[in-house]
């Protein structure tokens, strides 16, 4: 279960958590084909970190009775507004992956709000602060963006993952 639905993606728990960048392009055809590859591999949840507004809506190609869309808005290029979102974001995944609904977690580009999220939740999993960057950046690896930048993509956003502590303030 290494392959990859589509190109810019990494696998954090294969055939469960899948990460990247928004999964929608520029014109309607090549965006439909994305979004079916997602769901033809398996993915039942979408756990999208985009505002309001940001981008051009893909829900409307998921089926409302096998697919869930859900959206925990982080602005690009900073980190969740308090630990109370981060929790809820973490909480969605766990509770998708422990009902059987595979999930892919998304911002714009899949490397800072993403990575962020992703890093939390290897923190929540056991690989606590710089262990998680460090866990993060080996999964990351599979991602063909990872040659030109790190995930996350801010300091303060990798700041955010080390200091991320289940139930603390941030």
């Amino acid at each position: 279960m290494n392959d990859k639905p589509i190109e810019n993606c990494y696998w954090v728990v294969p055939g469960l958590l899948l990460a990247g960048e928004y999964p929608r392009n520029y014109d309607e055809e090549s965006s439909q084909i994305k979004v079916k590859a997602l769901t033809d591999a398996g993915i039942q949840a979408f756990i999208d970190l985009t505002v309001e507004g940001e981008l051009a809506p893909y829900s409307q190609w998921l089926d409302p009775e096998r697919h869930v869309h859900q959206r925990f808005p982080i602005r690009d290029g900073h980190t969740p507004t308090g630990p109370e979102l981060t929790s809820s974001v973490l909480d969605a995944i766990d509770a998708h992956i422990e009902g059987g609904r595979p999930v892919y977690i998304h911002c714009h580009g899949g490397i800072g709000r993403t990575g962020t999220m992703v890093g939390c939740w290897l923190g929540r999993h056991g690989e606590e602060g710089a262990a998680a960057l460090s866990r993060l950046a080996e999964l990351w690896e599979q991602c063909p963006k990872s040659h030109w930048t790190r995930s996350p993509e801010t300091i303060p956003q990798c700041l955010y993952v080390i200091n991320w502590k289940e139930g603390e303030g941030q």
